[in-house]
Order: structure tokens, then sequence, then C-alpha cells
């Protein structure tokens, strides 16, 4: 198939990314509650308890609760992450520090854009095709495409904590696909994890793009 129905995208690591590191992100953030913390340590611990913890979905939650658990998921790993640095004590007061962090990666202040990203949506736009974002990201996924001036591209936008179940896991591909009245050999699936996004969208029928950023 020349031209696919419709082309979904991962979010993070595929159509943005965070500047310096995560690690950094948290760092410059904790200094402003007066903490100070080593950038690179604490990314090695962040990227140590993120790949540990459980999958960030939540298949029996209201609808309602969701963001009160996306909250808590990310707070704990926050926690577990300046606990590994012996940086936890120097906090005063962690649940404001917690909530300014939450609220920092809403904003657009710690993402790029990656160089392709415009100019792959524009051409697959023009040529007629439907765009959808897969993403085992959270709800603030919509804040930030908007801020980031990428939500007018997509026609939808599909979240695990959302679904109940996170890439690769086919469900997600499935209810992808049903909000495009689309067939899975009609879409393409473009990612840059090869487990999550490339070996996931195969499994589901699509055809995966593994994208090595």
């Amino acid at each position: 198939m020349l031209k696919p129905k419709v082309i979904f995208l991962d979010a993070v690591g595929t159509l943005f990314g965070v500047k310096d590191s995560v690690g950094s992100a948290y760092a410059t953030v904790a200094s402003r509650f007066g903490v100070t913390a080593d950038a690179q340590a604490l990314n090695h611990a962040f990227f140590e308890h993120f790949k540990a913890a459980e999958t960030m979905a939540f298949p029996d939650a209201d609808p309602t609760d969701v963001p009160a658990k996306e909250y808590a998921w990310w707070r704990a790993i926050a926690e577990q992450s300046f606990q590994a640095i012996g940086a936890l004590e120097q906090f005063t007061d962690f649940d404001a520090f917690f909530a300014d962090l939450y609220a920092y990666f809403a904003s657009a202040e710690p993402w790029f854009i990656y160089p392709d990203t415009y100019d792959s949506l524009e051409r697959w736009k023009s040529m007629g095709i439907q765009l959808g974002v897969i993403s085992n990201f959270d709800s603030r996924i919509y804040t930030v495409l908007d801020i980031l001036a990428l939500a007018d591209f997509f026609q939808s936008v599909t979240i695990s904590t959302e679904v109940g179940v996170a890439k690769p896991d086919p469900l997600i591909f499935a209810t992808a696909l049903q909000k495009h009245r689309c067939a899975a050999f009609e879409a393409w699936h473009v990612g840059d994890s090869y487990s999550e996004d490339y070996e996931g969208a195969k499994e589901a029928g699509l055809r995966g793009v593994w994208l090595r950023r």
C-alpha cells in the first residue's frame, strides 16, 4: 500500500522530546525549592524507576479518577528518584514541589520539537492522510500538543490511561483504529520504541515504522 488511510504517531521521543534530560528538568524545578540535586544521577535514577514501574494504565478506573491516578503514578516515581540519590530529605514540602513539577511538564518549557516534525505532518496532511496520536503518556498530552502547535494536525489522540492498556497491547491500536473507522492494514504507526511502537503495531496488524531518533 503506497498511501495509508491513517498514520498514527507516538508522542514523546517521536514528535517532541525533553530538552537536556528528565533529570535536568527535575533538578531545575527542585532548585526553586532550595534543593540541590545532580542532574545526571537524578536522570539515571528516574529511568531506573520509570522502567521498573507498573504500566501507566488503569483498566478498572472510573474516567473521572484517571487524572488523580496519573498524578499519583508520576509522584511515586519522582519521590523514588530523589530518594535514590539521597536528596529527598532536602525537601521541606515535597507535595508543593511535585505540584510545580507536574505543571512544568504540562508547559512548553521542558520540550523541544524535532526538526522534521512539522514538515512531515504538513506533507501527510496535504496528501489527505488522516493523522492520530497513540501514546503511553498521560492526559497532559492534550495540553502539550496544543501549546506546541501540534494539536490541529491530529484527528484523534489515544492514550494508555484512557484505554486501560498501554502499547504494545493490541487493544490500544484497535481503539485508535475505531476512531477513524479504519482497518489495521490501512494504517501505519510511527514511533521511537522498537518494542512498543514497531513490534506493537505489527502485532496489531498495522504497518510499523521504527523511528530511530
